[in-house]
């Protein structure tokens, strides 16, 4: 029979090795420094929306593959969703709006857009074309019933925004879950909701159709600055705080190909964009497809960086509705909502 020392001395070896195996496990969940041999999982808000192309893009001309990262792309059909799952631990980063970052300080989160792809929403206030004749104007929405993709996403954000900032309480109308797309499409057509917020290519079904009319633009800066009193910086790559500590090459990588990517859109035109997309996104008219990437690709700035003073706007908007963040605004520290630190690096690069 074994000695007593020998016996805890194998005991000792399958405990390290036992360590040894979890560790290694965790790394492959959680994408390893440095991207080798970990999965990254990127949830996006939407992965056919126009808005998040950049994301789907990246892996289309294998800028994630060129860094030697491993990513797998996710999709919730609502920011508060893919917010959730962050949280939760399950992926590794999200592809939606940077104002998630700011609404979850309030609540003791931390979170960081670590590429800042936009600098305005890309979405548009759309008004069903039977209601067009009397909805006119956010100072209309008295007693209607206004769609979002889901309640606590950013576009109920920005309709709460739109309505506060036209003289009108978010308790004065009627907050319809919608969706997107053609579930969208069918609750405004059928009734279900008089105007709402949405993006392209929805957007451009509906105005293709004359089911619907551009109530507020916002896929520009100008509409964006009038709609919202300045810019309001919407998809981005954000990530968990200590994620973003403990994994700083994987971040870097991960910034240095959509940085890539930011800069190939500025140097194609919406045909050729749209033609390296999946050809399921067109819905079978890529006509129409085209136009709608043509409508929205001005949203994306380029370069992956933060602007201060369009961060300071999306904290003052937020604050004009939102009571946890009113409450909270002196308190938030907007530094901790974003970086530009690998997005500088990657421009140099």
């Amino acid at each position: 029979m074994p000695s007593t020392s020998v016996r805890a001395g194998a005991a000792a070896l399958a405990a390290l090795t036992a360590l040894s195996s979890l560790s290694a496990c965790r790394d492959s969940r959680s994408g390893a420094d440095g991207g080798s041999g970990g999965t990254v999982k990127i949830m996006v808000g939407g992965i056919d929306k126009v808005i998040y192309l950049p994301a789907k893009l990246t892996e289309q001309l294998g800028y994630f593959k060129e860094q030697g990262l491993d990513v797998q792309l996710l999709t919730e059909p609502a920011g508060a969703q893919a917010e959730n799952v962050l949280i939760a631990g399950d992926v590794q980063g999200v592809v939606g709006f940077y104002d998630h970052s700011i609404h979850l300080q309030t609540k003791g989160k931390c979170v960081q857009s670590v590429v800042q792809m936009a600098d305005v929403p890309g979405e548009a206030e759309m008004v069903s074309a039977s209601k067009a004749g009397s909805l006119t104007s956010p100072a209309g929405f008295k007693g209607k019933k206004l769609g979002v993709t889901s309640p606590g996403s950013s576009t109920d954000f920005i309709t709460r925004a739109l309505a506060v900032r036209n003289g009108v309480k978010t308790s004065d109308y009627t907050t319809v879950k919608a969706g997107a797309g053609q579930t969208f499409i069918s609750t405004m057509e059928n009734g279900g909701i008089d105007a709402g917020m949405t993006t392209d290519p929805t957007i451009a079904k509906l105005v293709s159709t004359g089911k619907g009319k551009v109530m507020v633009e916002m896929r520009t800066e100008d509409g964006t600055r009038r709609a919202l009193g300045g810019l309001y910086p919407s998809s981005s790559l954000y990530m968990d705080c200590a994620y973003v500590k403990s994994h700083g090459g994987t971040v870097q990588k991960l910034a240095n190909a959509f940085v890539k990517t930011l800069g190939w859109i500025k140097q194609h035109k919406p045909a050729e964009i749209a033609a390296k997309m999946p050809k399921d996104y067109a819905g079978g008219d890529p006509a129409l497809y085209e136009k709608a990437v043509g409508d929205s690709i001005s949203m994306f700035n380029g370069d992956g960086v933060m602007k201060p003073d369009a961060a300071e706007n999306v904290l003052k908007v937020l604050a004009q509705f939102s009571p946890e963040v009113a409450e909270k605004k002196g308190q938030i520290d907007l530094t901790e909502t974003y970086t530009t630190h690998f997005v500088v690096n990657a421009k140099q690069g």
